[in-house]
């Protein structure tokens, strides 16, 4: 199962690529890193920091939950790309940003669900 969720390292297979494409690869998996940090920084503080009103911790946990599945996709995404680049083949299609896109729309959702009862109440 561990082995599914890190693949090998995929710099074992094919041939070296023109090195701006692996630094390419390297800066996007960096870039989504940042992108789970933020959401995990933003949960965090959602629920440390902020007054405590309803809906709080759950827009929390669906925050840091969201950064962690960012976190643990990314890694992958980067060694699809990179075994992709080596073997001369096309990059992978992902879901990722699908997924994250979907994420904050539903954080976005839940947050404006959470103020529009608490007006109401």
């Amino acid at each position: 199962m561990l082995r599914s969720l890190f693949p090998p390292n995929p710099r074992r297979t094919g041939h070296e690529p023109d090195y701006r494409f692996s630094f390419a690869n390297e800066r996007t998996f960096l870039a989504w890193i940042r992108t789970s940090l933020a959401l995990s920084g933003g949960g965090l503080a959602i629920v440390q920091l902020l007054p405590e009103f309803l809906g709080r911790d759950v827009l929390g946990i669906l925050l840091l939950v969201l950064g962690f599945l960012t976190a643990a996709t990314s890694y992958r995404r980067w060694a699809a790309n990179e075994r992709a680049l080596r073997n001369d083949r096309p990059l992978p299609a992902s879901r990722l940003p699908r997924l994250l896109a979907a994420g904050v729309a539903v954080v976005g959702l839940v947050a404006a669900l959470f103020l529009l009862i608490e007006r109401l109440s």
